[in-house]
């Protein structure tokens, strides 16, 4: 831009060589990226359990005698008490009650060990950030890995 020299009252000639100008833009960089990636490990642990275990001991014990009606099937402490009836012809018939079978309840309890594998995975995130000229030596400018820990 050029101006006509300019007078000032004291009778000086002030003449502008130079006038300067500012630009503003914005411009989108790139500072790094983020890579997520996961491990899976696997560790043993050691189970420790009570375990319980039911059976059942059947007992026959033979009867012989004639009854007048059939018996209900009953319940004495742990055993649990079947009548066995047969018909046998007689002049008259007659119930004989044959035998009970007896069935009783045994329970028991054992310790239980086992190994066992248990599996854990971690999220690594590394962050490659970009590097300029004369920062190879700069740490901020080094790979940064963090590590999150997920137990399965």
């Amino acid at each position: 831009m050029t101006r006509e020299p300019m007078r000032e009252e004291t009778g000086e000639i002030v003449v502008p060589l130079l006038e300067e100008e500012i630009s503003v833009a914005k411009q989108k960089v790139v500072t790094g990226r983020t890579r997520i990636s996961t491990i899976t490990r696997e560790r043993e642990e050691l189970v420790d359990e009570l375990l319980a275990r039911e059976q059942v001991e059947v007992e026959r014990a033979p009867i012989g005698k004639f009854i007048d009606r059939a018996p209900e099937v009953r319940q004495e402490g742990d055993t649990l008490i079947v009548p066995v009836m047969e018909e046998v012809l007689v002049v008259e018939r007659r119930l004989l009650l044959k035998e009970e079978v007896r069935v009783r309840r045994v329970r028991e309890a054992e310790r239980h060990q086992e190994r066992v594998k248990v599996r854990r995975q971690e999220a690594v995130l590394t962050r490659h950030p970009v590097t300029t000229q004369g920062a190879a030596g700069d740490p901020a400018a080094e790979d940064q890995e963090q590590t999150f820990r997920k137990e399965k």
